[in-house]
């Protein structure tokens, strides 16, 4: 057989390439292996000993924040002023301690005493779940009293080398006007070392040692039991100091406690102490040998098989087929066009070889293709130009609509920067003749207030304009498809137009065309707004003659079809009504007014509902609109008005309050005090007397002690707010339902209290049937109650609740007036919050508005413009007490 020159190439070519790199890699195994096991060990020993310190220190931080918790705790504070005391107050404070003292130890079983000391280190309250009495004294109780920090932590050894950790957290005078809180005592929390002997004890291998070693070098804790309370060698605390937090492994013989060669791994934590973790030396290069054993036989076999076996496979699947090929390719190039290769294989191979018979077969159909190819190329080309072409007249065409967009925005600010100037100078120029004109006659008070209210509600319509229309743009409007009385809207569009109407002598009447459906299924706020639109922008541009609305019902759809005898629209001009920003001209802008963004806004509105608006107009005679709006509606004969005398309202009844009592424990976490007679007047109708907290730490409290049913949670009270104190609660294994309570309900902050952990969020003011539903959902039903929420608004204590909050009014009026002038922006913002919830929950809702604005530019950071917002409010209160205005 004769061999291929490609063969002794390739032969040639894989000698050195496999047999090199092999013996490279062997030669680098060899002297490496022993580097790499040490890696990977201080890699293992360095993540163990990490996650062992985050272990650590997640406990000691639990353990303080568990110390400041209960420090804070108002029960404590409570018991303070009472300690010099001998009465019977005295002795109920002091139960009440030690009762929260035993819950925070069933809470966290490794608590074994709690301690209230003097500074002196004489005991006040002392709870031991051992029943033992208080010590004496505290070894470390005069560094204690030297330090400046607010909570410490100390370890303990006894003479058995066991230790125990004590955390420490200082109580000051609850007076917070004192310039320095004085130091009433020490809350001293004894802790068995559960977490610390798990993490000592834990090894990732075998005849591992860990220690905790103190800056003097006293065994702590030790994975030998019998090495607690032993001292190691200066020499070697020194080296181990040096090495920590290195991140590296260091050989060291502890001769103060074996004479083996050990690797060390060390690492320092708070307070000094040190975390180390050894491995004898020879336990790790003995595993290191066996491996180095395995690869040098491994590769001394490869040197010898794997070329030859490389050879072999190489020369069946590939060498012996290109020879073939190249054979075949021979006769076809010397036209031997009846050569075949055999097909059968079932691999790439045989593929490449039906290939081949198959392109013999096709060779001769090739050239004609070739030519056809270029042709068809020379037309692609062609068009190809032509497309270019009309791409670049497109991008023209953009770069000039993007010119014409520019144009139309910079017109816009012009037109909305003068609207809005307008109608704020008259607000704030009659606003300030009312303030400087404490003598003016009542006549000339109401002709101003009633241009104030024009002009306000003219700014009104243009924000809220823009705030449609931008979420037109960012398809976020959604539409709320309800039951529409077709009477009622009508009867509220003529009751808004007719008056507008008659005050510029215009006539204003609609044409019935019957049958026509009693109720539409649409977003009746938005079909309102449309027409409203339609039918003012009509009022408005005539001058003389009137405006005539005709609605007709055909295939599904309400057409309203409102004409008008006004100035009329030219066809150039008719095109871009619906655009954003558009009005017929400049001249319309300065005479009639407007933004130019309602018909864009109506037209989108229409085709939302699944409709739609048309316009045709003719300059100087007048303009007709048409509005189609779906009605999504099944109809049968008893649903249609047939002619003017069955029209009459019709009133749906309105939904009845449950009849059911509920049963259950509830928790409401509220500082306001009126906020808190309201509720509970509230709930005694379904048969509830809750409990309730005055801050979040209280409700935090109580929660931990009493098994509740629900809890309301106020989102913004003092000591503790309700958002920190859902995530204690849930963190401390509170599985009960939070429910938040708010004035600020935006999308964002309800996301943020469902995330801390609440189940659901009410605003403020409380919807009766939203309250009504959360207890149904969260109580069980107990019986029927026999009145409903119209008796409880009526009752004599709501109205003395109504009166009471009525009569603290003034004392927010002096407190929100005395953080203004201190500059306490802080104190400010709760008081403005809390103000808005109270104020909205008892009807006054101009007060709850204002306070809501002055929260919001507080909380945004705007300082210089809230002097504005403090007056709004001021003005409101003082409206409200000087005119004895009731809540509606």
């Amino acid at each position: 057989m004769k061999t291929s020159k490609l063969s002794i190439r390739l032969l040639w070519y894989i000698t050195p390439v496999v047999i090199l790199p092999l013996l490279f890699l062997g030669g680098f195994t060899l002297t490496n292996v022993t580097s790499s096991s040490q890696q990977q060990t201080q890699l293992i020993v360095s993540r163990f000993v990490e996650q062992q310190q985050n272990k650590v220190f997640h406990s000691l931080n639990v353990y303080h924040s568990t110390t400041e918790l209960l420090t804070s705790s108002p029960v404590l504070q409570d018991f303070v002023p009472e300690i010099h005391q001998s009465s019977d107050r005295y002795t109920e404070r002091l139960a009440a301690l030690m009762d929260v003292f035993g819950s925070y130890t069933q809470a966290y079983p490794d608590i074994l005493s709690i301690n209230l000391v003097s500074p002196q280190q004489k005991s006040y309250a002392y709870f031991s779940t051992k029943l033992e009495s208080a010590p004496q004294a505290y070894p470390f109780f005069e560094k204690l009293s030297a330090s400046s920090l607010r909570r410490q932590q100390f370890m303990v050894q006894n003479e058995r080398g066991e230790t125990t950790l004590y955390f420490v957290q200082k109580v000051f005078t609850p007076d917070y006007h004192l310039e320095r809180p004085i130091l009433l005592g020490y809350v001293i929390m004894r802790v068995q070392p559960t977490v610390l002997n798990t993490a000592i004890l834990e090894s990732p291998y075998n005849n591992t040692l860990n220690l905790m070693l103190t800056e003097q070098g006293k065994i702590l804790f030790s994975s030998n039991h019998a090495l607690r309370g032993q001292s190691i060698a200066s020499e070697e605390l020194r080296k181990i100091s040096l090495w920590a937090d290195n991140g590296r492994l260091n050989e060291l013989a502890l001769h103060s406690i074996d004479h083996t060669q050990r690797l060390v791994y060390a690492v320092q934590m708070a307070g000094g102490h040190y975390f180390i973790t050894s491995i004898p030396k020879e336990l790790l290069y003995e595993s290191g040998k066996v491996i180095s054993l395995i690869t040098a036989l491994i590769v001394m076999i490869s040197v010898i098989t794997l070329p030859i076996l490389i050879f072999i496979v190489v020369r069946n699947l590939l060498l012996n087929p290109i020879e073939q090929l190249g054979a075949a390719s021979h006769r076809v190039g010397e036209n031997d066009l009846a050569v075949r290769l055999p097909d059968d294989r079932k691999d790439e191979v045989g593929q490449l070889f039906s290939d081949f018979n198959h392109m013999v077969n096709k060779i001769y159909h090739t050239q004609g293709e070739l030519e056809e190819y270029k042709n068809t190329l020379e037309q692609k080309v062609e068009a190809r130009t032509l497309e270019l072409e009309k791409t670049n007249k497109a991008l023209e065409l953009a770069i000039e609509q993007a010119e014409q967009a520019n144009q139309l925005k910079s017109r816009f600010l012009a037109n909305m920067s003068h609207e809005i100037r307008t109608p704020l100078t008259a607000i704030m120029g009659f606003t300030e003749q009312l303030l400087d004109n404490n003598k003016i006659k009542e006549e000339k008070v109401h002709t101003q207030l009633a241009t104030v209210l024009r002009n306000s509600r003219h700014l009104l319509e243009l924000i809220n304009n823009i705030l449609d229309l931008s979420k037109i743009e960012a398809e976020k409007l959604d539409m709320n498809h309800e039951p529409v009385s077709l009477y009622e809207l009508l009867h509220d569009l003529e009751s808004i137009v007719e008056p507008q109407a008659q005050q510029k002598q215009l006539q204003f009447d609609i044409d019935y065309h019957f049958p026509l459906p009693k109720y539409l299924s649409s977003d009746q706020t938005r079909l309102k707004q449309i027409l409203l639109n339609i039918l003012t922008n009509a009022v408005k541009f005539t001058t003389q003659g009137g405006v005539h609305m005709s609605i007709r019902y055909q295939s599904g759809m309400l057409e309203f079809v409102v004409t008008d005898t006004g100035i009329g629209i030219s066809d150039k001009e008719l095109d871009r009504i619906f655009k954003p920003f558009e009005q017929a001209d400049a001249t319309t802008t300065r005479r009639f007014g407007g933004s130019g963004l309602g018909l864009c806004i109506a037209k989108n509105l229409a085709q939302l509902l699944g409709g739609d608006i048309w316009a045709q107009s003719q300059q100087g005679v007048g303009s007709q609109f048409t509005i189609h709006v779906a009605c999504y509606q099944q109809y049968t004969e008893q649903d249609y008005y047939y002619d003017h005398a069955q029209m009459q309202p019709v009133y749906s009844e309105r939904p009845a309050l449950s009849e059911q009592r509920f049963d259950g424990d509830i928790l409401v976490a509220e500082d306001n005090k009126d906020n808190q007679a309201l509720i509970s007047l509230l709930l005694e109708r379904w048969g509830i007397e809750p409990d309730f907290a005055n801050n979040g730490a209280e409700a935090v409290e109580k929660a931990l002690v009493k098994d509740y049913q629900l809890i309301l949670m106020d989102m913004q009270m003092p000591v503790m707010g309700g958002e920190e104190a859902t995530k204690m609660l849930r963190h401390a294994a509170y599985d009960g339902p939070i429910i938040a309570l708010t004035a600020n309900v935006m999308k964002h902050d309800i996301e943020r209290y469902l995330g801390a952990g609440c189940d659901k969020t009410l605003g403020k003011p409380i919807d009766k049937q939203e309250l009504e539903h959360t207890l149904a959902t969260y109580l069980s039903i107990q019986q029927e109650a026999a009145s409903q929420w119209d008796d409880i608004l009526q009752s004599e204590r709501f109205l003395q609740i109504n009166a009471n909050y009525k009569e603290k009014l003034p004392e927010y009026l002096d407190e929100m007036l005395g953080h203004h002038h201190d500059g306490d922006w802080e104190q400010l913002q709760s008081l403005a919050h809390s103000i808005k919830g109270s104020a909205s929950c008892f009807g006054f809702f101009a007060i709850a508005e204002a306070a809501g604005e002055l929260e919001q530019v507080l909380r945004q950071g705007h300082h210089d413009s809230h002097d504005y917002s403090v007056l709004k409010l001021e003005h409101a209160i003082r409206y409200v007490l000087e005119q004895d205005v009731e809540p509606s």
